[in-house]
């Protein structure tokens, strides 16, 4: 059937040109047109009990789209008319951002933060600064006052050391656009910019904001990185074809997989931009590999284009099939994890992987047929000889005693490896964000404002009393007050807020101001006067970030310093260890909302399910084996080079201080595909010879001087056209790419060096047959 398949695509390769150009055509119109952007909703689990707390409660206790402004005074304190002035602009242009909760800003100049003053004939709750903004001296002395006073604005909103402030605006989930949010409050602040005056910028909308900014660089990168790789190809090959039919397969496959996005309604994520490059050039390396066979056919004397060409597919179909089936189940696996985001990734990566079939086994070998002088070189320098002569070392270690060596050193680096793996975190392993470099705005902003405020990244917990006026109640009340002091013990909690902070605040103001007063009500009738008389004045959704309409449920909001996944873990697991031997007195307690909560459930997701994917991944590859050379021994061999560079790999992410995450999950999986692709091609070549009457020292040897030399020069290539990507503007970007050098290195070093010693030594079946 192979046969066949070959000899009918060259023979008809006219109207297979037709037909590729045809469909070409149809999907770059369609490529043209696929959104590149990141979607909030594709980040979060499917059906996460955190997630659906969120979705329930976001309205009231705050989103996860919450953008943090500090204005810093340089010198002195903040409270001057200019900077009192800049923070009242500042909070009053926010509300032009589109996508913005009119309702959901917060600073000294809005009406949410208030002071309360008791006198002999009223109780009075008005606004710490709004409408006006103090201009005398006394005015702005008495505002100083007043938020030393306020505990729920001093060190929340206000820095301890007076000298810094916050603005945070909350933006609606589904209106919210990150590109168009990033660029507006850039705008807002540039246009109300203080000498004298530093602003730092915090919040999920920003940072996806910062990562569509560097799209421009990202692209510049993306070409760079292709011509290093048309570079190298070139001085290997040393031929047209070997140059433009690699660059030209892996163009075909990107431009078919984009046009496929766009075709069934997904967007491209930014983030994946490493990852559509590495599935692009594993066809490239498919078609070097077709390439690579089409002139040893060459070499020995065969000029005939169309009869090599059909030789090449003949020969490389099984092997790159295989390669292309294990890629293909490696990826589509990512759909495991219930993430919108991965199953995009999966669906995409895995059709993406799929076109390299028709690339590489179809419009290749017909391009190739065409070639009028094969062999005919451009360049006198050849760097062939220097892969040659490692590659005979390697021949000649898989056929003496010295493999013992291989075998032990193998071993002893991979049990040093696995113990280091141990190391590898779920979630983000650093502070700040890993997509950007420490050194970033947004990283620095970052630092600034976690070191100056209790925290940017927020987390509420809710408190479901199941009644109306539930909150009311002084046992639930003291509840709160007890779960609050457990959880801001963690180092990394900078602090925490909830109705029980406030309700004290009133009773102490009520007893002129006596802190012996500043305690709970004894009852909820109480407690709801306490309420009552912090409404007065204000707008009813004053109490929004504390209670529900109907003070049925109650938030206790969680400032952390950080975003790590051992800090969200650790919280997250006191807090039900909590909840666990200290039920509420009435109702329960639900978690997780707000940035952190949604974190929180991908990283639980992602523990949940990564060791099933790693596990279901190789399974794929020993399946594929044995389907493929019916021996289920050919699974377990092929496996040694997975679980090598996948063991490695995973030590280097721990070393490195890089989680598991979202965003890194779908390289990882790929990982297990490029881990295989380079033994299928030479443990298949080492079969051919063996077959066709070559002792097995000479078949290894003669599979590492032609397939061999294929993966040599495909891994050198791949792993210095990936490694351009270290020159990103985005950490991820240039992190992902040393991780995937360090695969294709790893991957490639056990096909050209432990294979061939393995088969040497244990002989399997499917590949010397009968001769043994």
């Amino acid at each position: 059937m192979i046969d066949i398949f070959s000899r009918a695509v060259v023979r008809h390769r006219f109207p297979v040109l037709i037909a590729m150009a045809v469909v070409t055509v149809v999907m770059g119109w369609f490529a043209l047109h696929v959104q590149i952007k990141t979607r909030f909703t594709d980040l979060l689990p499917r059906n996460h009990p955190y997630v659906q707390v969120d979705q329930d409660y976001k309205a009231s206790f705050g989103s996860s789209n919450l953008v943090t402004i500090m204005v810093s005074a340089d010198q002195g304190e903040i409270f001057t008319p200019e900077i009192l002035g800049n923070i009242r602009d500042i909070t009053l242009a926010l509300r032009t951002i589109e996508g913005v909760n009119q309702f959901g800003i917060t600073s000294l100049a809005s009406k949410k933060l208030k002071e309360i003053r008791s006198s002999t004939y009223e109780i009075e709750t008005r606004p710490l600064m709004w409408p006006d903004v103090p201009r005398s001296a006394d005015a702005v002395a008495a505002l100083r006052a007043a938020v030393l006073n306020n505990g729920l604005v001093y060190g929340q909103y206000v820095a301890r050391d007076l000298k810094s402030a916050l603005i945070t605006v909350d933006f609606i989930d589904r209106l919210v656009d990150y590109d168009t949010a990033f660029a507006q409050i850039n705008q807002v602040i540039d246009a109300h910019r203080l000498p004298g005056v530093t602003y730092r910028v915090v919040g999920d909308p920003m940072l996806y904001g910062w990562i569509g900014a560097n799209l421009g660089e990202t692209g510049l990168v993306f070409l760079l990185s292709v011509a290093v790789l048309g570079i190298i190809l070139f001085l290997c090959s040393r031929t047209w074809y070997g140059t433009v039919l690699p660059l030209l397969s892996g163009l075909l496959s990107a431009v078919w997989a984009l046009g496929f996005a766009e075709l069934i309604g997904f967007n491209f994520d930014p983030l994946i931009v490493v990852l559509a490059f590495l599935v692009s050039a594993r066809s490239v390396s498919h078609t070097v590999q077709l390439i690579m066979r089409f002139e040893d056919e060459v070499d020995r004397g065969r000029t005939n284009a169309r009869a090599n060409a059909v030789v090449s597919v003949r020969s490389q179909f099984v092997p790159g099939t295989l390669g292309v089936v294990v890629d293909a189940g490696a990826i589509i696996l990512v759909a495991m994890t219930p993430i919108p985001l991965l199953e995009k990734v999966a669906v995409i990566g895995t059709f993406w992987v799929c076109t390299i079939v028709v690339t590489a086994f179809v419009v290749a070998p017909v391009l190739l047929s065409y070639v009028r002088r094969p062999g005919h070189v451009l360049l006198g320098l050849d760097v062939n000889h220097l892969f040659e002569g490692l590659l005979r070392i390697s021949a000649t270690v898989a056929s003496s005693r010295w493999r013992i060596g291989i075998f032990a050193s193998t071993a002893v680096v991979v049990g040093a490896a696995g113990f280091y793996a141990l190391g590898l975190k779920i979630g983000d392993a650093q502070a700040g964000s890993p997509i950007l470099w420490p050194d970033s705005t947004f990283n620095r902003d970052s630092a600034a404002v976690n070191a100056t405020f209790p925290g940017s990244d927020r987390m509420f917990i809710v408190i479901d009393g199941g009644s109306q006026d539930a909150m009311k109640d002084p046992a639930l009340l003291a509840y709160m007050q007890d779960l609050q002091r457990y959880i801001e013990a963690q180092p990394q909690v900078g602090a925490t807020v909830s109705v029980a902070d406030l309700l004290p605040k009133v009773m102490r103001t009520l007893h002129e101001n006596n802190p012996r007063y500043e305690q709970i009500g004894p009852d909820a009738a109480t407690n709801g006067e306490l309420l009552y008389m912090y409404l007065q004045g204000s707008d009813p959704d004053d109490l929004d970030q504390f209670v529900d309409r109907t003070a049925a449920a109650g938030a206790i909001t969680i400032y952390f310093r950080d975003r790590q996944g051992d800090t969200i873990r650790t919280a997250v697991a006191r807090i039900k260890d909590f909840v666990a031997h200290h039920p509420p007195p009435l109702g329960r307690v639900l978690l997780a909302g707000g940035l952190i909560g949604q974190i929180a459930a991908v990283n639980e997701v992602i523990l949940a399910d990564q060791i099933i994917s790693i596990a279901a991944a190789l399974l794929v590859v020993i399946l594929a084996s044995a389907f493929a050379y019916r021996s289920m021994g050919s699974g377990l061999l092929f496996m040694v080079p997975v679980v090598i560079a996948n063991v490695i790999t995973f030590a280097f992410m721990a070393l490195a201080g890089i989680g598991m995450n979202v965003n890194t999950l779908p390289v990882a999986a790929l990982g297990i595909g490029l881990g295989v692709d380079y033994a299928f091609y030479v443990v298949d070549r080492i079969k051919e010879e063996v077959e066709s009457g070559l002792p097995l020292g000479e078949a290894i040897r003669i599979s590492l001087m032609t397939a061999g030399k294929a993966v040599f020069v495909t891994a050198l290539t791949m792993s210095v056209g990936v490694c351009v990507w270290m020159l990103s503007a985005l950490r991820f970007q240039a992190d992902m790419a040393l991780l995937m050098s360090l695969w294709l290195f790893v991957s490639a070093l056990s096909a050209l060096v432990l294979l061939p010693s393995l088969v040497a030594f244990f002989k399997p079946r499917f590949v010397i047959g009968h001769s043994a």
